[in-house]
């Protein structure tokens, strides 16, 4: 059986090199960093965002989640806006909005057009939209509007309800192989790409897979625990709670190494013999032609709040691997990721024409 690997790495490296490589990354944008450079004042003055104490920003900056309350990209905005303003780094008001609608493929076309060239607008994007780009379900990709900052990685996990049909990975592969059609697949636009692979390495074919699309983990678990089903697979924070609770149960992880505690239990795919490893960067972009006063601001104020006691909290809570990136690093990351789901949706045969 021929392996399908698409790797999404977790950073492994010591606080003390991650704030080696942030200060790096943060040179190769000098433009940007002179005007936060550290004012020499006898108080010695902390850096600052660019336009804080200035014009930018003028007044609230609305924070999108371009899915259902529960979801991940609605977990990272509300936990991001909450460490920013713990931490002191942003004192505009920040509401969070949810705007669901086409796996975050509404929002992105509002943010390419409606909102194009405004200042008050970020939100929450992540694989998600390069999936449904590659698959020709939306006409633009996170790459194609004006990317502010990557955050982190999450790994994929596949769940099912504690009382229902599969109690461990082998029943849900016999399941699968028996009638794919029966085995209902609860998932969101990027959801579908790591269960398609692992379907491919377990010899079934993707395109008979039961796939049933909901935005968010939130409407996800409400699918399995009503019994419309069988299994559901999102980024491990967006079950966390339901799992802990004893709800629903996790059968697999698409993690390259066990997860830690409490979930290091949790079979891994490649371990149990189906090499496929996949994880969602989620990051924070920007309207199409957003002022460049108000990108070097939150490219500044997402670099301090990625290092802030808070979001290291929210990291280690949620499972997910430091993956900061700004400005060009930024842009080259995700152009990375976006040709590795392009691989994986024609190797899956999961595109679809308009």
């Amino acid at each position: 059986m021929r392996s399908t690997t698409i790797t999404r790495t977790r950073t492994a490296t010591s606080a003390k090199e991650r704030t080696t490589n942030t200060r790096k990354r943060a040179a190769k944008i000098g433009a940007v960093l002179a005007s936060v450079a550290l004012v020499a004042t006898a108080c010695g003055n902390k850096a600052q965002p660019p336009g804080e104490g200035g014009d930018y920003p003028k007044g609230p900056v609305t924070v999108t989640a371009p899915a259902e309350p529960g979801s991940g990209w609605d977990t990272t905005a509300r936990a991001l806006v909450e460490a920013l303003q713990k931490e002191d780094i942003v004192s505009s008001p920040l509401p969070v909005q949810n705007k669901p609608g086409g796996t975050g493929c509404s929002w992105l076309t509002s943010m390419m057009q409606q909102e194009k060239g405004k200042d008050d607008q970020i939100a929450i994007t992540s694989l998600a939209s390069q999936t449904m780009k590659a698959r020709n379900l939306c006409e633009y990709g996170p790459e194609d509007a004006t990317l502010v900052a990557t955050l982190y990685v999450e790994d994929f996990m596949v769940v099912t309800p504690k009382d229902g049909d599969f109690k461990d990975l082998d029943s849900l592969v016999k399941a699968l192989k028996k009638d794919p059609q029966k085995v209902t697949v609860a998932a969101a636009g990027d959801d579908t790409l790591p269960f398609a692979l692992f379907a491919k390495e377990a010899g079934i074919d993707p395109a008979d897979i039961n796939f049933v699309n909901y935005d968010g983990g939130g409407e996800q678990t409400t699918a399995m625990l009503n019994g419309d089903a069988k299994v559901a697979i999102a980024g491990m924070s967006e079950f966390r709670s339901v799992i802990e609770a004893g709800d629903i149960e996790p059968l697999v992880t698409f993690a390259q190494e066990p997860l830690a505690a409490p979930f290091d239990k949790v079979p891994t795919a490649k371990d149990s013999g189906y090499d496929v490893t996949l994880g969602n960067w989620r990051g924070v972009y920007g309207p199409a032609e957003m002022p460049q006063e108000a990108v070097d601001f939150w490219a500044k104020a997402l670099e301090d709040v990625s290092e802030s006691d808070a979001w290291q909290e929210t990291l280690k809570n949620n499972q997910w691997a430091t993956e900061f990136h700004t400005g060009d690093d930024a842009q080259a990351y995700v152009d990375e990721a976006a040709k590795t789901v392009a691989e994986g949706v024609k190797e899956t045969d999961l595109g679809n024409s308009k």
